[in-house]
This record gives C-alpha cells, structure tokens and sequence, in this order.
C-alpha cells in the first residue's frame, strides 16, 4: 500500500519550511563550512535565513523577477547555500552547473533557459566571458573581475528582500540539464513541491534528525546536491557540513571525518572505493553513525571492506536527476549490492514493453507509477521536449531508462541502463556530446562511445574511432584526442580509453549499434 504524501496548493521551501525552523531554533547550525585554506564558516539558521533574503534582494535588484531564470556556476562556495534559497524567496528559477563546463556548454545553457542572471566563480568565468553575447547579467563569486558585478561586495550593503513569493506547489523552480542519448542535454525541471518531497530522501534514505550533521561530497553542479547538501538535511532540521576543495582528495576527506562530528555521510561509490584502499588503519570516526551511497551500483565488495574497517554499513539508494529518492537500503533493511526497497510513497514495479510487472527474477525496466495524484518529487517533463516525454511517460508508468531485477522479497537489483547513457564516477554522460566533441578534430572520420566496465569507477568512457584519411593510430593520437575533448567539452567527459577501428557497426538504416559495442566490452569482463 503506498502511502499518502500531502502536498499544498502553495508551497516555498524558503518560507514554509526553512524560515520556520529559523523562528524555531534561530541559533542552531544550519551550515558548516570549510574553505580550501581551513577557514571556517559555522552559519545558524537564523544567519542562514538573513542571507538569504539579502540574495533575494541582490537577484531583484540585478531584474531577476519571478518565473526567470538564474544559471549559478559554482562548486561549494557559501553563496552557493544563499543563492538558492534567494532564488525560492524571489520565485526565480534556480539551475545549477558545475564549474567544469566550457563556453559552449554554457552558451547552450543560457540560451536554451532563457537565463536572465548567470552567477560564476572565478573558476569559469573565462568560459562564460566566452560565451557572453552582452543581454545576460554576469555575477562573480569570491573576486572581482571587469565588466561583472561583484556579490561579495554587494551582499555587505544589500538590505533583507521583504517577504516571499506565494509560488504553486507545481511552480517551476528548478531546471537540471540532463544528459540523453542523442542532442545536447534536456531540460528537466521541476515545480517548487520538489524541495518538500525530499522529506522522502531525508527521512527515508538519510534517516536524518535536527542532532545531525549531514555531508555530501558531492559537487553542488549536480541535482544529487539538492538531495544531500540542500532539502534532505534541513527539511529534517538537520545541519550541512561541506568542505570547499579544488578536487577530491580521499586522505582529506578522511582527516575531514575524524575532525569534525559529522553523523552521516553521502558519497558516490568512486569516493567509497577511493577511501577503501587508502591507510584507514588506526582511523576513529567518532561522530558517523549512519553511511549512504548513489549515482551508480556500488559494489558489495567494497561495502564488506569498509564495513569491516569502520562497522558501518554503506546503504545504496537509487533515484534520478528527474526524481528524489525512490528505493533504498535502510538500517535493518539493507541487502548488499541492491538498490534496496522503494520508499512507501511509491510504487514501482520492474515492467516489460507493454508496462505489466514482471515476475520475480526477471529483467524489466524500473517504472514508477505516475497517475493522479503525481507521486511527490517526480519532475514536471523535459521543457521543450514533446517526443521524449511521450517516451518515459507510458502506459500510466515513468520509465526511468535503467534494467533491473526484483528478488522475492521485493529489493531492486540494478541491472544496466536500457539506453546508451553512461555512468561513471558519480557523472551521467550522454555518448553524442563525446562524439561530437572528438568529430571536431579532423582526425576522426567518426567515432561511436560507449561504457567500458573500470574497478574503481564502474565504467568509463570509451571511444571507438575510426580515423581521417591521412592520420595513422598511435598513443600520441589518443592523448591527443583526449585534450581536445577536454578543451571542447567539459572534461570529465574526456573518453579515458580509445580504440581505433577501421569500421562501426551499423545498422541497415545506418545508425550505429552502440549496444553492439557496449555488449562485448562488457562480455570481455565476464569472459576475463
């Protein structure tokens, strides 16, 4: 029986929940901050709250109004925290980035948003300089820069925005790029009754409570981010820790848990391998209770060595950009290696073409029941998208584009995407963006990528290319070719093996057979 999840006619994360916690418990943390240098920012509610209505006012004041939208291109800069909530507080649509993409990501991105406002650290802003056409507000982060508006400077004199927006439940609020199978990355965006349905995230998954101290380490460029460093912690009233780093460095991250007294953690499987094979011998993480896992399968293996090394269990969960968390693994409920049960807010069913659930055992595509009412969290479709959203919305099912198998006790087992989208290292990467990076460079006459299964990141990016006339394969090629996908495209999209072919499979039609492609590389594990 699934069970009721209420969701008003009017809803804003910004004053219905966050600003009644700061009335609540004004001097509570809300946020723990620590920059790059180990300066400490330690926010309470009620400080967090001020900020936010200073952002609000910023936005307002720089023509954001309600239904626009604002690009934020940052990592885990404190504004970060404040723009979202003055997004929510003003009615503007919030889309964050990661600070990776180039100019013409964020060209793609400002014009198919209709951005009003793009906010960047000194990170990228290059890349947007470069794809400024002059119509667009530029806000940097952190310094200053000719021909931008500094928010540093002008938060100090920015008076509190009075008052807050009274947006729809089903009012656009936020809008993640998410990458496809074929074209740029989609739309998805979701009405503002998506920050209130990661109560389900929060309590189910997180299992949060207003004594913990919450960390994700995941990038804020990300929808994850919304889950686990936004709405699921502190619509439990719980606080957020973060740490502000270049890059990820897993002896950091360790020292991180033995200094500080964070309760539970969120990482993606690659950090999870990472901490596994580095010295934990002797390390004491005093505070952490409660682990959790997602963004692709984690192995059980590396769940047993962590285990074994620290005594707690890393619960993996599933959901989407498009989604909040739908199934999970909980304290007492945990299978390892299993994406767990769905939440009771749900209903989903491993389904065959037609959209009948499959028997136990059998492989089918993850759907979630999406009649009326629409369960909570589930994005509003693709902006722009007619065809697609007629793909994932079928037969009264959302498919979510992965294979699994459910056992007889009802845990979801992961199987593999069922089209040709890529997920490594916590990244979800779409083949075409790849090839049409490496197409760019006149060596490659076409090229076909795919996922390639790797120990420590699941998979990785491969490209299979067949090469111009003139040009003969050689390892210099290859690091050739993988720094011009890094300079074209933001490069954690670079392929980290390429393979030169003299042809592609095809079909009659003459698309190409990625699958073909995928299959036997992922046949040369099992056969290895």
């Amino acid at each position: 029986m699934v069970q009721p999840f209420d969701i008003p006619t009017r809803y804003n994360f910004a004053r219905d929940d966050f600003e009644r916690i700061a009335h609540e418990r004004p001097d509570d943390r809300a946020l723990l901050w620590i920059g790059g240098d180990g300066q400490v920012e330690d926010r309470s509610f009620s400080e967090m709250s001020l900020a936010g209505a200073r952002a609000a006012s910023l936005l307002a004041a720089w023509g954001v109004r309600r239904g626009d939208t604002v690009l934020i291109l940052l990592s885990r800069e404190l504004a970060w925290w404040e723009l979202m909530l003055g997004c929510l507080r003003l009615g503007a649509i919030a889309s964050p980035g990661t600070i990776q993409l180039k100019a013409k990501d964020i060209a793609y991105r400002r014009d198919a948003s209709g951005a009003r406002c793009i906010i960047a650290s000194a990170d990228v802003a290059d890349a947007v300089d470069a794809a400024w056409d002059g119509d667009t507000t530029r806000i940097i982060v952190g310094s200053s820069r000719a021909g931008w508006t500094s928010y540093d400077e002008a938060l100090v004199a920015a008076d509190p925005f009075d008052g807050f927006a009274d947006t729809g439940s089903d009012e656009d609020a936020f809008c993640y790029f998410s990458s496809g199978t074929t074209g740029q990355p989609k739309m998805a965006v979701h009405g503002h009754s998506y920050a209130l349905a990661h109560r389900i995230t929060g309590s189910y998954w997180l299992g949060l409570g207003s004594n913990d101290l919450h960390w994700n380490v995941s990038d804020n460029g990300w929808a994850k981010a919304a889950w686990s460093s936004l709405f699921g912690p502190w619509q439990q009233g719980a606080a957020i820790f973060t740490h502000q780093s270049r890059s990820f460095d897993p002896a950091a991250s360790l020292d991180m848990l033995e200094r500080f007294p964070i309760t539970t953690l969120c990482a993606p499987p690659t950090a999870y391998r990472m901490f596994v094979r580095s010295n934990l011998k002797g390390r004491t993480f005093a505070a952490l209770r409660h682990c959790v896992s997602a963004g692709e399968p984690l192995n059980p293996e590396v769940i047993e060595l962590w285990s074994e090394t620290t005594g707690l269990v890393i619960h993996d969960g599933y959901g989407q950009t498009e989604t909040v968390l739908l199934c999970g693994n909980r304290p007492g409920a945990s299978r390892s290696g299993s994406m767990g049960k769905p939440a009771p807010q749900f209903d989903m069913a491993v389904v065959d073409e037609e959209g009948a659930p499959m028997p136990a055992g059998k492989e089918g595509d993850i759907a979630l029941r999406a009649g009326e009412p629409r369960p909570p969290g589930l994005f509003k479709g693709y902006r722009g998208e007619a065809a697609l959203n007629e793909s994932v919305f079928r037969n009264g099912w959302y498919l979510t584009g992965d294979r699994a198998v459910v056992d007889e006790d009802g845990y979801f087992w992961f199987v593999g995407r069922a089209d040709d989208v890529i997920l490594t290292a916590g990244y979800r990467i779409g083949p075409f963006e790849v090839e049409s990076a490496l197409f760019e460079h006149p060596a490659v006459a076409e090229s076909a990528v795919v996922a390639s299964p790797d120990k420590e990141r699941g998979e990785v990016i491969k490209a299979f290319v067949v090469l111009a006339a003139g040009y003969q394969a050689s390892p210099d090629l290859v690091k050739i070719l993988q720094d011009h996908v890094k300079a074209t495209t933001a490069p954690y999209k670079y392929p980290r093996r390429i393979e030169f072919v003299d042809s592609l499979p095809k079909t009659i039609s003459g698309k190409i057979r990625r699958k073909e492609l995928r299959d036997a590389e992922w046949g040369r594990l099992a056969s290895a």
